[in-house]
Order: C-alpha cells, then sequence, then structure tokens
C-alpha cells in the first residue's frame, strides 16, 4: 500500500467526477447544517475550485434549497428541506443485495415476464414504464418484451396504474424460458443482461473502498476532511455500481461474482468511517446515517 499523502489513495483512473451540488449534498450533517469550512477543504481534495463552490452555493441559495449564515469558510448553510435524497441509497434495494449476498433469498427458478403495448399517443407513459422496467432490473427480450429473475410484479402493477396503462400492461411466470436454442440459466442471464460492464463497475468499488480500508486502519489515520471526502467518493462509487445492477441471484452470476466482494469491503468501509471519531464537537453526516439503514444486517431485512 503506497503511504498516505493528501487526499484518498486511489487508483488514478478511478476518480469519479463528482458535481459540486452533490457534494454540498452528501456533507449535510444531522442538525441539517452544512459546515463551509469542511465543505471547502472536501471541495480541494477533490479538485475543485473555491471559485467553483462558491458559485454553487450561490445557486442553492438562490434557489431557497439552502439558507447561508456568514461569509465563506466561516458560513454555515442549513438545509431548508431534505435535500440527501440525491445521495441517499435505495435501503429496500440495497438490503435485497445483501441478503443475495448471504444465500438469504435464493432463486426459485422463475422468470418474471412483462409486456405492453402502449399507443404512440401515450409515448411518455410507455416509455416511463419501460424505464421503471429497467430501473427494477428487467432486461428486453424483444419489443414490448420484458424480463427478470425477480418477483417485481406487484410494483410494475402499481407503476402501471399510476401511469393509467394497466390495462396495456401483460405479466406471466415462467420456468421454461427459452430464447433461441438458449435455455440453460445462466447463459440466459449472460445474454440478457451486460454483466462484463457491472462486474467491472463492482471492481472499481472494490478497489476504491478497499484503498480506503487500508487508511482506515492504518496507523496514522486519515484527517476529519480526507475522511469526509471518503465518504462523499464511497457512497459516488457505491451508487455507480449499485444503480445499474439488475441484482440477479447468485445462480444466474458467474462465481465469484465480484458485486458481492464489492459490497463487503463497501459494508466495511462505512463501519469504520462511522467508528472513526469525529474531530471536535462535530455532528456526524446524515450520510452516515442513511447508509447505516441501508446496511442493517441483512438477516433483519
Amino acid at each position: 500500500m503506497t503511504p498516505r499523502t493528501t487526499g484518498p489513495a486511489q487508483p488514478s483512473d478511478d476518480r469519479l467526477d463528482i458535481p459540486t451540488r452533490l457534494l454540498v449534498h452528501a456533507l449535510v450533517r444531522e442538525d441539517a447544517t452544512v459546515d463551509a469550512g469542511e465543505l471547502y477543504a472536501v471541495a480541494a481534495l477533490l479538485g475543485m475550485s473555491e471559485t467553483q463552490v462558491r458559485l454553487c452555493v450561490k445557486r442553492l441559495v438562490a434557489e431557497g434549497r439552502f439558507t447561508q449564515d456568514g461569509r465563506g469558510r466561516k458560513a454555515t448553510l442549513r438545509a431548508v428541506s431534505d435535500v440527501t435524497g440525491s445521495v441517499a441509497p435505495d435501503a429496500a434495494y440495497v438490503r435485497h443485495a445483501y441478503r443475495q449476498d448471504a444465500g438469504l433469498a435464493p432463486w426459485d427458478g422463475t422468470w418474471h415476464l412483462f409486456a405492453f403495448a402502449v399507443p404512440e399517443a401515450r409515448r411518455t407513459a410507455r416509455d416511463t414504464l419501460r424505464e421503471h422496467l429497467l430501473r427494477l432490473g428487467a432486461a428486453p427480450v424483444q419489443s414490448g418484451l420484458y424480463v427478470t429473475a425477480n418477483p417485481v410484479g406487484e410494483l410494475v402493477d402499481a407503476h402501471a396504474r399510476h401511469l393509467g396503462v394497466a390495462d396495456a400492461l401483460t405479466r406471466m411466470s415462467t420456468t421454461d424460458l427459452r430464447i433461441g436454442d438458449t435455455t440453460h440459466p445462466r447463459t440466459l442471464a449472460a445474454t440478457l443482461w451486460p454483466l462484463d460492464e457491472i462486474a467491472e463497475r463492482h471492481e472499481h468499488l472494490a478497489a476504491f473502498a478497499g484503498s480506503c480500508l487500508a487508511q482506515l486502519t492504518q496507523n496514522d489515520p486519515p484527517s476529519g476532511a480526507e475522511r469526509l471526502c471518503m465518504a462523499v467518493e464511497l457512497a459516488a462509487h457505491f451508487t455507480t455500481a449499485m444503480e445499474p445492477d439488475p441484482l440477479l441471484p447468485p445462480q444466474l452470476l458467474p462465481q465469484p461474482w465480484p458485486g458481492t466482494r464489492a459490497r463487503r469491503l463497501a459494508a466495511d468501509c462505512w463501519h469504520h468511517l462511522r467508528q472513526t471519531p469525529h474531530t471536535g464537537d462535530i455532528t456526524p453526516l446524515r450520510l452516515f446515517a442513511l447508509y447505516a439503514d441501508a446496511l442493517h444486517p441483512a438477516d433483519d431485512a
């Protein structure tokens, strides 16, 4: 492990482009405030300029999302509403991932299929339903037909009713799925989903989380600003890896699956970040509480 110099160590090609607005949201503390001194310090570690941060804060205040007390690095921002939704993990989705990793959500061999034929006049509803299916991890089989290994039928039904297109939705389940001459479940999964791309994103998460863990467990731990920087970047890496992951059951994935290792390392990293004492009397980030909730023990989910 290369000795730490400035900022969290990580592979040079593994740095994510974190928007300044997202950084401000991520640094909201449990009392709904953002310390401007912390904000500027973390922004500098992420390669953001003071002007970039100042203009972002000005816009957020002008939009009514924050109020500001004081000026410059001595200012305190206060969130007018809960703005951490933009960086919050989907707790139910993340818990399901960890349940799968722990072998607590085995696949029963059932494929769930959804078909719809929404007229062009209702294109927006049709596109919205398709995007919802993709977010739930479904893959397109052919035009208007999608499949997933997870039982998400009730969620799809509810969304179709909300869009007013429930009468155009057909859903079915089968244990006998064939696409062309392909019938083997693991081969079907490799055909339907871009598993190599999904695995690569998890490898990036694992590399970053492993680097953070090495720093958090060394004799010379990171400074307060470096820890905050780690938390923000870890959340960004976690989101980048998890959002496009269809959370296929382990029975359908190559083994060992890098997502399992990446999520374990990320959970260990969050644990150490929460356990590391804060410098002075600083209120913890709301981000820590959000991830603590999402990473609730799998057997209690």
